[in-house]
């Protein structure tokens, strides 16, 4: 192999770097802009609840819902939920509405150390629930598979809320699933401890805005890096 083409591939190899952490960079750019525009909606009025259906029709709008729902015997356990400095899991059932059905959050549990799943009570039958019809957390960098089974029947372990992968073990079509998440209110005796943060167990926009930032800085360090080896190559031809 030529100079020439060591050249060329060490350019080709620092392009195609610089370009993943762009992208990267890019994606946090991404996340900072959702969580600033989700913060800056206004807290919904609890006095004058939607329906659910209703709810639905505007996703990208929090809203508060007063409603009366079927669970399901299906149960998600959000995985890697922190609490007060505590590991431990999200625990969410579905519930039928219309030809769908949505996830309502119940609540956080702890996890022990040795990872031992709690024992999980379903609700069952039509329940009467309020609560804040909001995005789930995020699912950060998609790694993996999403659900995994466990011991219990209909019971699985979640290591990011993915749709498509939860309406199909509900043998639901993948869009029957809301992508919206109804969360419900601390003060209904229903589910598990909980509160109503916009932002739960995830990163500030300020904070993505910081990595945005390094990633990008890394992509510029990498062409002068290579800027400059070319520029020692040459002089030493």
């Amino acid at each position: 192999m030529t100079r020439q083409h060591t050249g060329l591939l060490g350019w080709l190899l620092a392009l195609a770097v610089a370009a993943l952490f762009s992208a990267l960079g890019a994606w946090q750019l991404q996340r900072m802009h959702e969580k600033q525009a989700l913060l800056a909606q206004a807290p919904p009025d609890r006095s004058h609840g939607l329906a659910l259906a209703q709810a639905m029709r505007a996703p990208a709008t929090l809203h508060w819902v007063h409603d009366t729902l079927e669970f399901l015997p299906a149960t998600v356990l959000l995985d890697n939920q922190l609490r007060d400095g505590r590991a431990g899991l999200k625990v969410y059932q579905a519930a039928r509405v219309d030809a769908g059905a949505v996830l309502v959050d119940l609540g956080w549990l702890p996890l022990p150390a040795d990872r031992q799943l709690p024992r999980i009570a379903p609700l069952q039958g039509r329940i009467e629930v309020q609560g804040l019809w909001a995005p789930p957390p995020s699912p950060g960098l998609a790694l993996g598979p999403a659900l995994a089974a466990t011991a219990q029947p209909r019971v699985w372990l979640a290591t990011r809320v993915d749709t498509a992968a939860i309406a199909a073990q509900l043998q639901l079509p993948a869009a029957a699933l809301a992508g919206q998440v109804l969360r419900l209110d601390p003060a209904s005796p229903l589910g598990y401890t909980r509160d109503l943060d916009l932002l739960p167990n995830t990163l500030p926009p300020s904070r993505h805005l910081g990595y945005a930032v390094q990633w990008f800085a890394m992509a510029l360090a990498v062409l002068v890096i290579a800027g400059v080896l070319h520029v020692r190559r040459r002089r030493g031809r």
